[in-house]
């Protein structure tokens, strides 16, 4: 009997750390997701478009204790399906939705389906609607913060440049930066253009530089994650004319 006695609170203390454990890289024909450092991971998911061809397309997962956080759903329904599945029985605080543009909010209707809130600033609401997209259900001005496990991440608008409504994911406590398209991945070109404002892209991306301290990890819209040097190729890119 002492030997249960003894056992049980340390089975009862595995059962309860066992969905904090980190979680393995994961790849099928439609997603893949890799962890870049111990609570952040890149999801990776597929748009077939005219001009481009097939083009893969960057998220950020923010894994901490039992929580977790989105930032862009993969660009379809199915691959939103398989990263829901993979974060498992971790509490989804919500989905961010960083501009209006399908490979943001591809798969969105499968968050609702799981009745995940979704988040997205003001301005990218109205575009998806003119767009016809489904829509993030709640909104906030220039700035959001969550607590993910007992952290918190931000979400924030800097300026215009991929769109007039781009925003970027920060986590303080991993250093790790969202971009989204409003970053470049290095010796890229300067991509889709159609929504942009090229001549405050380098000034957007520069306040962000300033703004945030000690950034490390870097995830663009689409391409090779990197560091600090993603913002300064982004920046002088856009100074090109």
């Amino acid at each position: 009997m002492k030997n249960i006695i003894y056992l049980l609170p340390i089975l009862i203390l595995t059962s309860c750390k066992s969905t904090k454990l980190p979680l393995k890289n994961y790849e099928s024909e439609t997603l893949k997701i890799q962890k870049l450092s111990n609570h952040i991971y890149r999801h990776i998911s597929y748009l077939e478009t005219d001009s481009y061809g097939k083009v893969s397309c960057n998220g950020m997962v923010y894994l901490n204790g039992n929580d977790a956080l989105v930032f862009d759903t993969p660009t379809n329904n199915k691959a939103s399906s398989e990263l829901i599945d993979w974060i498992g029985k971790r509490k989804i605080k919500g989905v961010v939705v960083t501009h209006f543009h399908i490979d943001c909010l591809g798969g969105l209707k499968e968050f609702h389906l799981n009745e995940i809130e979704s988040y997205a600033s003001k301005l990218t609401i109205e575009l998806a609607k003119k767009d016809g997209q489904e829509l993030p259900r709640q909104s906030f001005d220039d700035k959001i913060a969550f607590v993910v496990g007992k952290k918190i991440a931000y979400a924030q608008f800097f300026g215009q440049g991929h769109t007039k409504d781009n925003v970027v994911g920060y986590v303080p406590s991993e250093k790790a930066l969202f971009g989204g398209c409003l970053i470049k991945a290095l010796n890229s070109g300067k991509g889709n253009l159609v929504d942009a404002n090229t001549n405050q892209w380098s000034t957007t991306v520069e306040r962000i530089k300033n703004k945030i301290d000690g950034i490390e990890v870097v995830i663009p819209g689409h391409g090779k994650n990197g560091g600090i040097e993603l913002l300064d190729f982004t920046i002088q890119l856009f100074k090109e004319k």
